[in-house]
């Protein structure tokens, strides 16, 4: 468990070690996990936290309150209340104003955060300015279908091929090549090998 300390930033460990410690939480590291970034689980024996071991410091540490935020309303509430009802927004936003200072998260981090607060979202990565400005803390970036052009071929990491087509409010349409389905992909979904 202490190699999580390593994965984010020095000025916020004297929270996480409390609220770990007061919940008697168990943090596991996965892989890369590309349907989440973290979650929590409740057991009769514990409480089991998983995150991705991939994640830059910045966004390591925005899942992990997100899901200790999840811990403490189990904690209060069990299963009585919706997972990211009204409860645990307002825990969310609790345990977050903790990390809003230049000491933890760079500036436009913060600015992008603040406004991330005023009504969270079940997944920082469907607040898509928000998680763009994280990806930029990112070790290496990867190219992601905002990045291409419409029209422009792309494949997935599953190796299936597809059209990029028109931004449809939030999400591109995108078209599977040898199916002709319409897909609609969030615009920061990871593309591999584009051809013109």
């Amino acid at each position: 468990m202490s190699n999580i300390y390593d994965k984010i930033p020095n000025n916020s460990i004297k929270y996480i070690k409390k609220w770990i410690n007061h919940l008697d939480l168990k943090i596991i590291l996965r892989n890369d996990r590309k349907t989440k970034l973290g979650d929590f689980r409740p057991t009769h024996n514990n409480l089991t936290i998983t995150i991705n071991k991939n994640l830059n410091p910045y966004l390591f540490l925005i899942t992990l309150t997100h899901e200790i935020a999840h811990a403490f309303v189990w904690q209060t509430h069990k299963s009585s209340v919706s997972p990211h009802g009204k409860e645990w927004k307002e825990m969310y936003k609790s345990l977050m104003l903790n990390f809003l200072n230049p000491d933890i998260f760079p500036e436009d981090i913060i600015k992008n955060l603040s406004k991330h607060l005023i009504s969270p979202s079940a997944s920082t990565t469907t607040d898509i300015i928000l998680y763009s400005c994280l990806r930029q803390y990112d070790s290496s970036l990867k190219k992601t279908i905002s990045d291409i052009k419409e029209g422009e071929i792309f494949y997935l990491s599953n190796q299936r091929k597809f059209i990029k087509g028109v931004r449809l409010r939030k999400r591109f349409r995108c078209i599977e090549v040898e199916s002709k389905k319409i897909y609609l992909m969030h615009p920061l979904i990871e593309v591999f090998e584009t051809d013109t």
